[in-house]
């Protein structure tokens, strides 16, 4: 690597804490001198700024480990197709992060911290470059699908199949980013709530947020027969094809989507599985049909429910959450897939460590920074009822 990554980690953390003025002013500066570019950005940009500083943040986190650098930066540079992105933004964009970064420094801002930050960002403009590059000429920028149905799982919750217009290669636990003409240039990302199928259809669960642009659209707007745009799938969150390990999936709120994606692929070479699905409340387990129908059909498959008492509290379902996995002994010897709330990783990955759970069988998609909206699934943490703590499979149909 030929910059210094504690140089960049340093400089940093000086203007982290400062993160929402530092983003307008960087896109300010970037309108200003650069007026054509904003045709490519939402009108409300209060998210996009968050967005800004969440990559940044993901950035830094990962100079450590090439390897991981490297592939989240070609992520990013086959992504960013889909905003009509330019080789020629690319420039503008640096400038511009370098002019708010030096702002917003003070005097912790020298000569070597600009060349330190100046060579990071040619190396990362140059890797998205590259991996744009290397996309298949045959592969959209994004794919358009129709909404072939769509059902109402719950007040909030809605579950949307999409027929894409063209064949749309997906690994299931991946996640794809939707835009809809209801909410123009305003991308949001959802996980893939099945294994790929025969007819090419993707599966959506979409929770309405408060002030969720694109979400509340998908929820209560977006009729049957319309059209949205995708996305190329992301994430690594899947099956080690590999493995023949037995399986722990713990999941919170409509991190149900991607729990659902890796069973049914499970189901394909069955292996002892075990689930922890949580959700807010009895009427949240929105999907409870389709778990009882999976528990009843695969031997190989226990399910644990968690559902709140009313009242019961943030604090008490973590703590209850933690005891039920804690009571299960050790993970040792287990691939572990987390999804759910953003707070769900840092709240079980210790535990999950302690009990054996090996590191690199942890997986789960990317938790993101302080501010940024929810990747995955824009969902509360879940609660857990006290008076029947936990519900097993004996309850979901298996005698």
């Amino acid at each position: 690597m030929a910059f210094d990554p504690a140089v960049l980690r340093d400089s940093f953390a000086v203007v982290e804490r400062r993160a929402d003025h530092v983003a307008k002013y960087f896109y300010a500066h970037l309108f200003t001198h650069n007026p054509g570019v904003r045709a490519l950005f939402p009108d409300d940009m209060a998210d996009q700024r968050d967005r800004l500083f969440a990559a940044l943040t993901q950035l830094v986190l990962r100079l450590e480990n090439p390897e991981q650098l490297t592939a989240y930066l070609g992520a990013l540079g086959r992504d960013h197709r889909k905003f009509e992105a330019l080789e020629g933004h690319y420039p503008a964009v640096g400038a511009s992060l370098i002019a708010a970064l030096r702002h917003f420094s003070g005097s912790a801002w020298t000569p070597e911290v600009e060349k330190t930050w100046s060579e990071a960002y040619s190396v990362i403009s140059q890797a998205m470059i590259d991996a744009a590059r290397a996309v298949d000429p045959g592969e959209p920028a994004w794919w358009n699908a129709r909404v072939a149905a769509r059902r109402r799982a719950a007040p909030d919750v809605v579950v949307l199949t999409l027929a894409p217009d063209r064949p749309y290669p997906f690994t299931a636990g991946q996640y794809l980013t939707v835009c809809s003409p209801r909410s123009s240039r305003i991308w949001r990302p959802y996980t893939i709530a099945n294994a790929p199928r025969a007819d090419g259809t993707v599966d959506l669960h979409v929770r309405r947020i408060p002030r969720g642009q694109l979400s509340g659209a998908l929820v209560d707007q977006v009729g049957t027969g319309e059209w949205l745009r995708l996305g190329p799938p992301l994430g690594d969150a899947v099956l080690d094809p590999d493995s023949r390990r037995p399986l722990l999936l713990v999941v919170g709120g409509t991190g149900w989507a991607q729990a659902r994606a890796l069973l049914e692929q499970v189901a394909q070479s069955p292996r002892p599985t075990l689930a922890f699905v949580g959700a807010r409340s009895d009427a949240d387990l929105y999907d409870l049909d389709r778990v009882r129908e999976l528990v009843e059909r695969h031997p190989w498959l226990e399910v644990v429910l968690a559902a709140p008492a009313d009242g019961a509290g943030r604090e008490e379902a973590a703590r209850l959450m933690r005891d039920g996995l804690a009571e299960r002994g050790s993970w040792e010897g287990y691939d572990v897939h987390l999804s759910g709330p953003p707070d769900l990783v840092p709240s079980l990955v210790p535990l999950l460590l302690s009990r054996g759970a090996p590191p690199d069988r942890i997986r789960h998609d990317p938790v993101p920074a302080p501010g940024e909206p929810r990747p995955l699934t824009p969902a509360d943490w879940f609660l857990t009822r006290r008076d029947v703590p936990w519900i097993n499979r004996t309850d979901l149909g298996h005698a």
